[in-house]
C-alpha cells in the first residue's frame, strides 16, 4: 500500500478530471497548478475524499481525514470526526400566529 503517481498526457482539463476518477477508490488526489480558478474547479470535479493544491503533505489533526467510494465512507479527526456519533434532529418551532384554517395545539 502506498501512494502511486502516473504520469499521463491528456489534451483537457474535462478529460484530466476524467482519467483521475476513473477508479474505484478515492482517498487523496493531488493537482499542480498556477491558475487559481483551474485549482478550485478541479478540486471540487476531483471525486475524492481529500485533495492537495500544490502541497504534498496534506493531513493534519485540523482537517477531516477519509475518502468516498471503496475508500471508506465517513470521516475521522477534526471535529467532523465525531458526526458518525451524533444523530442530527431538525426542530421547527412557530412562534407566530396560527395561521387561520389550519388545526392547532392547544
Amino acid at each position: 500500500f502506498g501512494p502511486l503517481a502516473p504520469i499521463m498526457s491528456f489534451s483537457s482539463e474535462a478529460e484530466a478530471v476524467a482519467i483521475a476518477n476513473d477508479t474505484p477508490n478515492g482517498l487523496a488526489s493531488y493537482i499542480y497548478t498556477k491558475d487559481l480558478g483551474r485549482a478550485w474547479r478541479v478540486a471540487e470535479a476531483l471525486e475524492y475524499g481529500i485533495v492537495g493544491v500544490n502541497e504534498g503533505i496534506i493531513s493534519t489533526h485540523l482537517a477531516p481525514f477519509g475518502g468516498v467510494k471503496e475508500s471508506g465512507l465517513g470521516r475521522e479527526g477534526s471535529h467532523y470526526g465525531l458526526d458518525d456519533y451524533l444523530e442530527l434532529k431538525y426542530i421547527c418551532l412557530g412562534l407566530g400566529d396560527p395561521i387561520p384554517g389550519l388545526p392547532t395545539m392547544t
